[in-house]
């Protein structure tokens, strides 16, 4: 089946790298408004286990569509401004949240986002103008303008569709990893150096092992999925570092920290945890078992 010409956008605009100075203006812009970590993790959802922006799009996207349908009726001008208003006024916080997201994606995807975002811009703008307007008496107009604004939004929620179900964004990578019940050997626990992040396999799931060196129990090991939650980066690559008083990982591309022990999500842009390990030695070799 052919698809329709509105459906190849997204996938020229990936490719669109004369988009990537006003992406990359926009990444740093963010980086640098929202330097605390913990605002951060709540923009991203890192409480919730999974992106709080698409939650907050439902205020804004329900109070303009819910005015749409009273701009059709007569009798309902106060009203309708009235969530006019409140869409605008929820539009703010939700914008940051997809913000504060957008700063930590890839390239392809930030192409993809920065046109969204514009989108949904130009529709908060529309929406300020008709709610004006319509306290100024010119509801006609102000209804032409919520109007098309409501259009921009539904291109804002096309790309921001693209971007999360065709670019992945805001997916958990791990979520479909799969290892057989039971123990299973990497082989040979002298072949692990200590204190040194490194790479085994389990069938076709990349492990990252760790020989603890921090004052773990005597002959601990850590392992946990090496292909990080938020987009797929090597985390035997990243850095160890001590946060909240547990000794963590930090994934080498957008900065996600995990526990090594428990595969929890310290800080974001990951929300979903990394998979962990029980291990155990036997006769000499490394075995690890599924947590449940």
């Amino acid at each position: 089946m052919r698809r329709l010409p509105l459906v190849t956008v997204p996938d020229k605009l990936e490719k669109a790298g004369w988009l990537d100075p006003a992406a990359g203006w926009v990444a740093r812009t963010v980086k640098a408004a929202v330097p605390w970590p913990a605002v951060r993790d709540l923009l991203h959802g890192v409480p919730l286990g999974h992106p709080l922006h698409p939650l907050m799009i439902v205020a804004p996207l329900g109070a303009w569509v819910s005015a749409a349908v009273l701009d059709v009726l007569p009798g309902n001008e106060r009203a309708a401004r009235t969530l006019v208003g409140m869409g605008v006024a929820a539009a703010g916080p939700t914008a940051l949240a997809g913000a504060v997201d957008f700063s930590r994606l890839d390239t392809e995807q930030q192409r993809t986002g920065i046109v969204h975002e514009g989108a949904n811009v130009l529709a908060v703008g529309l929406y300020s103008a008709s709610w004006l307007l319509r306290g100024r008496g010119r509801t006609g107009l102000g209804k032409a303008l919520a109007f098309t604004g409501l259009a921009a939004t539904g291109v804002g929620g096309f790309l921001g569709g693209h971007l999360s179900y065709r670019q992945g964004a805001g997916v958990n990578r791990n979520d479909d990893f799969q290892v057989p019940s039971g123990w299973h050997s990497l082989g040979p626990v002298g072949a692990f150096a200590s204190g040194v992040p490194q790479t085994a396999r389990l069938g076709a799931v990349p492990l990252l092992v760790l020989k603890r060196t921090d004052g773990a129990a005597d002959g601990a090991v850590s392992v946990l999925v090496n292909t990080c939650s938020h987009l797929g980066g090597p985390l035997h690559e990243g850095e160890l570092r001590e946060v909240k008083n547990e000794l963590c990982i930090v994934c080498p591309w957008h900065g996600s920290t995990f526990s090594v022990e428990s595969g929890e999500v310290l800080h974001g842009p990951a929300t979903a945890p990394q998979p962990s390990f029980s291990t155990r030695i036997r006769d000499g070799l490394l075995e690890v078992s599924v947590k449940p």
